[in-house]
């Protein structure tokens, strides 16, 4: 990913929208002990159905076995680069009708999140008894997105909900 992204949407025709519609969920203004980031181990381009999906997935299960004013769960990713695709015909004949590589430039069929190696992608603030549930609604997410990534958990102060005190990594 050494190119820079491809956002200027003033300038491209037909984006679709991002289909992830919730960024934050949950309960924002608790009194948490421990935050749970999940962290990224490489440069990649997650694709917003992706991330859509893992965010479905890791909001049920906390909401299902934690409450739903219990945690608080927040995707730090945005999904802002056009992701384009040189449709290829593929039958019989087909090559007499299209030009292969020549200027392929390609439609815009989606957007992408550009993530890099050590950026939080999903993080969520818990109380301490709730460790496990938070980890195993973050591994949920980790499937779902299909990069190698670490869990990192923190404590943070009490009553602050944004400044951590240790740090204490897990590798996944």
């Amino acid at each position: 990913m050494h190119k820079p992204p491809y956002t200027r949407k003033e300038y491209i025709d037909g984006i679709p929208q991002p289909k992830i519609s919730k960024f934050v969920m949950g309960n924002p203004h608790g009194d948490y002990e421990l935050v749970v980031e999940l962290i990224s181990l490489e440069n990649a381009i997650l694709r917003h159905n992706g991330l859509e999906a893992a965010r479905v997935m890791a909001h049920k299960y906390l909401s299902k076995y934690i409450g739903e004013d219990k945690y608080f769960f927040m995707v730090r990713q945005y999904p802002h680069h056009v992701i384009r695709e040189n449709k290829m015909m593929a039958f019989a004949g087909a090559d007499r009708l299209q030009d292969g590589m020549r200027k392929a430039f390609g439609k815009p069929v989606g957007v992408g999140a550009r993530v890099f190696y050590g950026s939080v992608i999903a993080e969520v603030r818990i109380s301490a008894k709730n460790l496990p549930q938070a980890k195993e609604a973050l591994r949920r997410f980790r499937d779902k997105i299909g990069i190698r990534t670490m869990l990192q958990v923190r404590e943070l102060k009490p009553g602050s909900s944004a400044a951590p005190t240790n740090v204490t990594e897990t590798q996944k």
